[in-house]
């Protein structure tokens, strides 16, 4: 069912004739229902809901109703990971309910919930210590309540399955709630009450149904491109031929007005710099909109970027690179190299590269706002990142962020593209330019991916320097790319030992869990990438691309000093001081990173013969943060054709530490789907930028790994008692150093630069 979120929601869209139904049980999305459904106390399983005043909150978290039902409030965007799920299985398990009772409720963008973002691996673990605090606080207040009315101590008393039990006596949650309970927790007593221990968890880590499955299997999901509201109009964007800088010079809409439905063409003016330059043609229909936008002339002044190409970023980013006082230097400890590279008796040096990499997720683009009859514009679309993105619609309407509200949709694919809001920015305009009247866009392909906020191309000179007897005494990490925190959130950029300002999710990965010696990693901002378009977050962020130079340097080194890669590595993971790793994600460092390794050669069957031509290698991660790591090792097993170049991954082996699985289906999907991901950019996926524009703008062209390419792929996950850590992106980071490592085993060659063609292949074995 849809939430009736309250009466002066329900109000204004009784006006407005809201029109987005859902009626999957298990499931809210924190915008209204519909008029009839609003109207209907049953929900569509024929269950009369409780009034909604007997709820009890012991949290903000969730509530429980006098039938025993409990709502869980998830923040977290749902884009077919099942977050809901895993986060409601973390509260029911800590509050003692039956899953059959529970249900999720997706909420919107209210100040009131905090961060709101979906990104980073982050959502199960950082939702873990909370949703379990709050799962503990209802099951305490419960059986206090439970205690009180039957004269016994608190102590005497046990939860099991949404009961209270004492002796012969129980009670289920539904009449303790109908009763009264109004006891509240402080944030020092949430963190001062006992949690479960982890042996008695009945939900974590067990196969459960999915809360959100049924509405997505039968088609009932309700995604951003859905949502409708009366009285709407449709707007086909014409994008300017620059990101940045470009003005509209000339527009003629004469022949526009042949189309049956067409209103108006809007050149939008926009505060906050997100779309300059862009045309907005409005029309009744969806149709309409795209026949007139056809026949809508139109002349730009364009930006500088005209004259970019991806040639320019990589070529600044070598400059950039060569100039030593540039960037920031990250605290790995030791960062003084140069002496100890001067005295080296051996170095090794090498460049890695990667192209653009465009999101290209299944449901393009859209949005759809209007304001509200109390005043409130709504935004309704599928979100990543509403605290990012409800300032940016605060500023272009020129109005409070309390004046603006996010609803909360699926998102068919986001892969942090929709962490990056800027979509619903000329939708916004366009409303206000109309009087608040409801518009809703919905890109095309081509305009997808022309607006994409890709992964920026990057360059990186990783070097390392060895002692007499071949040992490895010093590293050096040189990375730079253009920069999406910069563009978009400078606030959130530590500073590194230099005092010089860096994007994190730039440089991750660049310090990782090998010992090294001494250890300089420095990130440089590619200003003219970041001038150029918007650099975004896409799935895995720079760990995608810095473990690539990592992982491919560090099989490279082991063969310049001619030991076996795997003994290489396994040597310099030695869990020694800041590698030994601390905290209740991260402790056990490097420890756990050598057993993945070790697990994932094992499956392979690391140093067997192979046939002609194949090869196996391997390379491993730890995804994300140093202190969020998820450690994941990958063999994989590749067949080469020297004719025509082309690569036949034949195995990808993924071993994973990520502490605690909490749902293991969405566990082992979200790791076979980063590992594929990880794949189709090490040989299929990838485009550049062209004057200012992305090359490829439809699938015919960018070509993402395809079914008919995928290999044997298997998932193992090392039993773990520690706290969880992310699975959503580290799959992806090893996959492309495995493989590339894999060609060189079978035929000899080295490629550094991503993705690998077949022609990088045939071009590498010809030198």
């Amino acid at each position: 069912m849809i939430r009736l979120t309250n009466k002066r929601e329900a109000n204004g869209m009784t006006r407005r004739g809201f029109l987005v139904a859902m009626t999957a049980v298990g499931v809210s999305f924190g915008f209204p229902r519909s008029v009839m459904a609003a109207m209907d106390p049953a929900t569509s399983d024929g269950r009369v809901r409780p009034d909604a005043g007997a709820l009890y909150e012991p949290s903000l978290w969730y509530s429980i109703d006098p039938a025993g039902k409990v709502k869980v409030n998830i923040i977290r965007a749902e884009m077919g990971q099942h977050v809901g799920t895993a986060i409601a299985r973390i509260l029911a398990d800590e509050l003692e309910v039956a899953w059959q009772d529970v249900e999720i409720v997706h909420v919107d963008s209210a100040k009131k919930w905090g961060l709101m973002v979906t990104g980073g691996s982050w959502s199960v673990s950082q939702s873990w210590p909370v949703y379990r605090q709050a799962g503990a606080a209802g099951r305490t207040a419960l059986i206090e309540a439970a205690a009180k009315k039957w004269g016994v101590s608190p102590n005497a008393c046990e939860a099991h399955h949404g009961k209270v039990i004492s002796g012969k006596r129980e009670i289920s949650y539904g009449e303790l709630v109908a009763q009264g309970i109004t006891r509240q927790f402080s944030a020092d007593e949430l963190k001062a009450l006992p949690l479960k221990p982890n042996d008695d968890l009945k939900l974590v880590g067990k196969a459960v149904t999915s809360l959100d499955i049924i509405h997505k299997t039968t088609g009932k999901a309700v995604f951003g491109i859905d949502a409708k509201v009366d009285g709407m109009v449709y707007a086909a964007p014409l994008l300017p031929p620059t990101r940045y800088g470009a003005k509209v010079t000339q527009l003629d809409d004469s022949a526009a007005k042949t189309v049956k439905g067409y209103q108006q063409t809007l050149v939008l003016d926009d505060p906050s710099n997100t779309v300059p330059g862009w045309v907005m043609v409005i029309a009744d229909s969806f149709m309409a909109a795209q026949k007139a936008a056809a026949k809508v002339k139109v002349s730009w002044q364009a930006g500088a970027a005209a004259k970019v190409s991806e040639a320019d970023i990589i070529n600044h980013g070598r400059a950039l690179i060569k100039d030593g006082s540039k960037g920031a230097i990250l605290d790995t400890g030791d960062t003084n190299t140069e002496a100890v590279f001067a005295k080296a008796s051996d170095t090794l040096e090498q460049e890695y590269l990667t192209a653009t990499v465009l999101h290209a997720q299944m449901e393009p683009l859209n949005a759809l706002v209007f304001r509200n009859p109390d005043g409130l514009w709504e935004v309704h679309s599928g979100c990543q990142w509403q605290s990012l993105t409800t300032p940016v619609l605060a500023t272009a309407l020129g109005v409070s962020e309390d004046e603006v509200t996010i609803r909360a949709y699926l998102l068919g694919g986001g892969f942090g593209r929709r962490l990056n809001g800027d979509y619903t920015i000329p939708v916004a305009l366009a409303s206000k330019a109309l009087g608040g009247k409801p518009v809703k866009m919905v890109m095309m392909r081509p305009q997808d991916m022309l607006f994409d906020s890709p992964r920026s191309a990057s360059v990186q000179q990783v070097k390392m320097a060895f002692d007499a007897q071949h040992g490895v005494i010093a590293m050096e990490h040189h990375a730079t790319a253009g920069w999406p925190t910069e563009v978009m959130l400078p606030a959130f950029m530590p500073k590194g030992v230099n005092g010089e300002p860096f994007d994190p999710f730039s440089i991750a990965g660049g310090d990782h869990w090998y010992n090294v010696g001494a250890h300089k990693v420095r990130a440089v901002s590619n200003d003219l990438a970041n001038d150029s378009f918007r650099p975004g977050w896409l799935r895995s962020v720079s760990p995608g691309w810095v473990g690539w130079a990592v992982e491919s340097f560090m099989d490279e080194a082991a063969h310049h000093v001619a030991q076996d890669p795997l003994e290489f590595r396994l040597g310099l993971l030695t869990a020694e001081g800041r590698n030994a790793g601390s905290g209740p994600i991260a402790a056990g460092g490097a420890k756990r990173q050598a057993a993945v390794l070790k697990k994932a050669a094992a499956m392979i069957g690391w140093g067997a013969p192979q046939p002609e031509g194949t090869g196996l290698g391997i390379a491993s991660t730890f995804g994300q943060e140093r202190e969020m790591p998820t450690w994941v090792a990958v063999a994989a097993q590749v067949q080469v054709d020297k004719t025509s170049g082309l690569v036949n991954v034949q195995k990808l082996y993924v071993v994973v530490d990520a502490g605690i699985i909490v749902d293991p289906d969405g566990a082992e999907a979200q790791c076979q789907g980063a590992a594929l991901w990880g794949l189709s950019m090490a040989l299929y996926e990838g485009t550049e930028l062209v004057n200012g524009n992305f090359k490829d703008t439809n699938f015919d062209r960018y070509t993402p790994l395809r079914i008919g390419q995928t290999p044997e792929i298997k998932i193992e996950f090392m039993p773990s008692t520690m706290a969880p850590s992310g699975l959503g992106e580290p799959a992806v980071t090893p996959v492309a150093p495995a493989i590339a490592n894999a060609i060189y085993q079978a035929v000899g060659v080295r490629l550094r630069k991503l993705p690998m063609t077949p022609d990088d292949v045939k071009n590498a074995l010809k030198a």
